[in-house]
């Protein structure tokens, strides 16, 4: 299944609901999609993830590098809708906690502006 993005802006906030896996394969889609946010100032960011069936490591990069570049910006970022597959995922990773995740879009939107982006901590050896 091809990655396919739907985009909106809702009161100044960018969101992107990516549907479909995000891998090696698409995840310069959402590079590509993230990118006029991520490059404007102060960029408020939601990704939602509720249709993102899997999510490999290039994925996982691509989240990472959004809030890292959001934390760069003085910006806000969250994550929300996170499916049990790509939230083992994420904790297989050691993200759950560097990561604002959300269980729905509302919440998450309330939320945006209390996030104190703080970036991912350095992987230990």
């Amino acid at each position: 299944m091809n990655l396919q993005i739907h985009s909106e802006v809702i009161d100044g906030t960018t969101i992107l609901a990516p549907r479909g896996d995000v891998d090696l394969g698409s995840a310069p889609e959402l590079r590509s999609a993230l990118a006029p946010v991520l490059d404007g100032e102060n960029p408020r960011l939601l990704l939602d993830l509720s249709n993102v069936g899997f999510m490999d490591s290039t994925g996982v990069g691509v989240m990472v590098n959004a809030l890292n570049r959001v934390k760069e910006k003085n910006g806000a970022i969250a994550f929300c809708g996170v499916t049990s597959r790509v939230h083992r995922i994420l904790q297989i990773a050691g993200l759950l906690r560097a990561l604002p995740l959300y269980e729905d879009r509302d919440t998450a939107l309330s939320n945006l502006d209390s996030n104190h982006v703080t970036g991912v901590p350095e992987a230990k050896s």
